[in-house]
């Protein structure tokens, strides 16, 4: 019996420790933190690509293939839906995450926004705290000098259970906390779209009292999120207070992960508006303005 009781205790004693350790890694890491815990025996590598010749080509030794298709489906209700909880569940199992994984995302070139998508998907399914960016994605990681294979990883199905957390909201969501103001509405669109310049949507402009934070504002040229001192700086002119929650938009919902994932960075209390311009715009009962001079 007490064999059985010290066995439970360092059992839960290994768990806590791989609990806290993944905690204790930021949203956004560096190719220089990932080449050093790359033997941490939680850690899965996503490598996010459009198109699965991306990843067959080259990828870091390890990471498996994640087609954000599977996690952010099309339907007639409009672009990148949330997943089905059970699909959900049976992807990532099949990818090897568990209940105490740390999942880390790479993009490849300059498909930040569908890699940033995912990250948001991860968190809303019950994984926040429990998945990290790779910042510059696989460029940043070659250009370092390290390795890439062509090798396909063996991997052996995971535990983990989709439980939506409620990250992804709807438009009587956005509504209600316009009502309240209990959160700001954030356009993660170019500043043009938000003035009102003409995009193909029903209507044109931003949804009544939404701030704007560009999401190109957020990357540099090579497609790294810029340091953290000049993500606040964007940040700061439109929430100042970090406990204010943040509810970012764009077209269909993937620029505006761009914006959730660099909020999350920051340490803001963040979520996002599914259904976007997509939506909101066709629906003659949203309120939507222009900038003053686009009037």
């Amino acid at each position: 019996m007490k064999g059985k009781l010290l066995l439970g205790v360092f059992l839960l004693t290994q768990f806590t420790i791989l609990s806290v350790r993944s905690q204790n890694v930021p949203v956004l890491v560096s190719v220089q933190w990932l080449n050093e815990n790359l033997s941490m025996p939680n850690l899965v590598i996503l490598q996010v690509n459009a198109l699965r010749l991306d990843y067959e080509k080259e990828h870091i030794a390890g990471a498996r293939f994640l087609w954000p298709g599977w996690l952010a489906p099309d339907s007639p209700e409009g672009t990148y839906n949330a997943p089905d909880p059970a699909k959900a569940t049976e992807i990532l199992q099949g990818l090897g995450i568990s209940s105490d994984s740390h999942v880390v995302l790479c993009h490849v070139r300059n498909e930040v926004g569908p890699a940033a998508r995912m990250f948001l998907t991860l968190e809303h399914l019950g994984l926040k705290g429990r998945v990290s960016f790779l910042n510059g994605g696989l460029d940043a990681w070659k250009k370092a000098g390290n390795p890439v294979t062509k090798d396909l990883p063996v991997v052996k199905k995971g535990n983990f259970k989709a439980n939506p957390t409620g990250l992804l909201v709807d438009r009587f969501y956005v509504q209600d906390k316009l009502n309240t103001g209990a959160s700001t509405i954030i356009d993660a669109r170019l500043k043009r779209f938000y003035d009102g310049e003409p995009s193909g949507y029903p209507r044109d402009g931003h949804i009544t009292g939404a701030k704007n934070i560009p999401y190109a504002e957020l990357l540099n040229a090579n497609n790294f999120f810029k340091p953290a001192d000049s993500l606040q700086i964007l940040f700061t002119p439109v929430a100042p207070a970090k406990d204010k929650e943040l509810v970012s938009y764009c077209f269909v919902g993937q620029s505006a992960s761009v914006v959730y994932l660099a909020g999350r960075a920051l340490g803001y209390n963040m979520k996002l508006y599914d259904g976007s311009m997509q939506e909101w715009s066709r629906i003659d009962q949203c309120p939507m303005e222009k900038s003053p001079d686009k009037n």
